[in-house]
């Protein structure tokens, strides 16, 4: 376990590193001066004046080796520092955290709705495979992936907000505020957390444990309680853990349509004003919270499975 806990640590560090390395190339790879860029995102106006751009480069020590100015930026990093938005002229880190912490509670209200409601319907597909109530699970389930957020969304919002004026349109002032996003959010999660419920659920049926429990004569809701469920509910750790880390930076659509202040709309904000430091800041934070989640599930899986555990022994 320790052998694997330091590869997946030493995965996690790389994976950022490159993350963050190709983050800090990006200005330098697209069209144009950067100095200029910063610029202009600051000013309105095409025209720049040459002695301004070649102060602003000297300052920001643009003309440094890449490396150089790599490390330095990733030094401040480290230690908190994401500089300053061009646009606001406020600290990053100022912005980048509020901004987190509303996607982190949009995610999480949306995987546990998800993850319940797949519960259910995956627990009950199982115990009654073949039939047509597991027919009907499966088919309705699967055609939540085809449903894409950008049509849900206003379609909710028209049905619930202007329609039937019972929720909020837009905004994040308080719990009903948050049932529309989240409820496009969950969707998708919740078709595969189905199915791997159901394909887990199956697996448990059949393994040797519930066998000798239903032998010694354990009832059957009691099985399925003690024995089926929690052992049918092994894959949603990695599963979820996927799909947090995808919602963390995939949930651009949902912030936008709905004027959520979460990490979505920031990093859509700080792309469309070319706002560099945000930009960066955001994505970096993002990507590191997204591999460690993704590390912690597999680590968790792990825990709880016997198998992999007498395996990577």
């Amino acid at each position: 376990m320790m052998v694997f806990l330091a590869k997946r640590t030493a995965a996690l560090v790389a994976s950022v590193l490159l993350a963050s390395l190709v983050v800090f190339l990006v200005p330098y790879v697209t069209p144009g001066d950067p100095a200029r860029k910063i610029i202009r995102s600051r000013v309105a106006g095409e025209l720049v004046d040459d002695s301004t751009v070649q102060a602003l480069t000297a300052e920001l020590g643009i003309g440094d080796p890449l490396l150089v100015q790599y490390l330095r930026w990733l030094g401040r990093f480290v230690r908190g520092d994401m500089g300053l938005s061009y646009t606001s002229r406020t600290p990053v880190s100022e912005q980048v955290l509020p901004a987190l912490w509303v996607t982190l509670s949009l995610v999480v209200a949306a995987l546990a709705v998800a993850a319940l409601v797949s519960i259910v319907l995956g627990t009950a597909a199982a115990l009654r495979e073949g039939s047509l109530i597991d027919r009907l699970i499966t088919m309705v389930t699967q055609a939540f992936i085809a449903i894409p957020e950008y049509w849900l969304a206003p379609l909710l919002v028209l049905v619930f907000a202007l329609n039937l004026s019972v929720l909020p349109s837009a905004g994040w002032a308080g719990p009903a505020s948050a049932v529309l996003p989240v409820a496009v959010l969950a969707l998708r999660p919740t078709s595969y957390f189905t199915s791997a419920v159901r394909e887990g659920v199956l697996d448990a049926l059949g393994s040797e444990h519930v066998v000798a429990a239903r032998a010694r004569g354990l009832g059957h809701a009691r099985t399925v309680l003690r024995h089926v469920v929690p052992n049918g509910l092994l894959p949603l750790t990695t599963l979820a853990a996927v799909w947090f880390a995808g919602l963390l930076g995939g949930s651009v659509i949902v912030e936008v349509i709905f004027a959520i202040p979460g990490m979505g709309r920031l990093l859509y904000d700080g792309v469309l004003n070319s706002d560099i430091p945000l930009a960066q800041g955001g994505v970096v934070v993002v990507v590191a919270l997204a591999v460690a989640l993704t590390t912690a599930a597999d680590l968790l899986h792990r825990i709880l499975n016997p198998r992999l555990r007498s395996h990577h022994a």
